[in-house]
């Protein structure tokens, strides 16, 4: 069994997206204990809809940093925390915006947190305004080891929206690298937030590994694409005004079937 279904035991998982108001040190930030009520608010209503597991983003943080501040790693530490001890049932994970997965490891270790998400893994890829990211799987994973975090899982985007290709390489390699080089589980988007990606793309990201939907699952085409991957990790979708939906998560989540 992998590792990644040690943690989430039911086929097609949902993990379901909190986006954080801005963190202290951004300008419209409403403050530190806002965000974590906003935080708390929204694990509680994914949870009633039934979701598997939450990730806690920095969404509204903008401009992203390519790297975290110490106040945003501070901040997404807390937060983090704060959902592990309000959460009866989901598997909580973190991500730290806009590629920074050691702040994101590192948040998520000292909060009790299981799982992180990395938008830049093995694939060299470059963003107007940011340019080329840094990659570095395996020191990423050497650094998991140093803080014994060696059980958080690393859930890694490939070929992801917004960004190009620096190495052009097929879907397929770049999911089999990543598996390769530690990933528990790879994500696959479309080009842009609210774009679902091909069945295609997610044929071809599978690798006898889990592979996970990252954008644009929405319940009109769950029953589909759900069928040709491990589960998904939903935001657009299931918000209004930028937080959960009560509705609109327990629509989506009526029509899952699962065992």
């Amino acid at each position: 069994m992998s590792r990644f279904r040690e943690r989430f035991r039911r086929s097609r998982t949902i993990i379901g997206m909190i986006h954080l108001p801005p963190l202290p040190g951004y300008p419209d930030s409403p403050g530190i204990e806002a965000a974590i009520r906003q935080a708390i608010a929204d694990l509680h209503t994914l949870e009633d809809s039934g979701v598997d597991g939450v990730l806690i983003e920095n969404e509204y943080d903008r401009p992203h940093r390519v790297e975290s501040a110490p106040e945003t790693t501070a901040a997404m530490t807390r937060i983090t925390h704060a959902a592990v001890q309000e959460s009866d049932v989901a598997v909580v994970g973190c991500e730290i915006l806009l590629n920074d997965p050691r702040a994101s490891l590192a948040a998520a270790r000292m909060a009790g947190a299981s799982f992180v998400r990395t938008d830049y893994f093995v694939d060299r890829m470059s963003r107007p305004g940011y340019g080329e990211f840094d990659i570095d799987p395996k020191g990423l994973l050497e650094y998991r080891s140093a803080i014994d975090a060696d059980h958080v899982l690393i859930l890694a985007d490939i070929q992801v929206k917004y960004a190009t290709m620096i190495e052009p390489r097929s879907l397929a390699d770049s999911a089999r690298l990543a598996f390769e080089m530690g990933a528990d589980a790879v994500v696959v988007t479309g080009s842009e937030t609210g774009s679902a990606p091909s069945i295609g793309d997610l044929r071809a990201a599978a690798q006898g590994l889990p592979v996970l939907i990252g954008s644009g699952l929405t319940a009109q085409n769950a029953a589909t694409l759900l069928q040709e991957c491990d589960g998904a990790i939903v935001g657009t979708s299931l918000m209004k005004n930028k937080v959960v939906d009560a509705a609109a998560a327990r629509q989506l989540m009526s029509i899952i079937e699962r065992d």
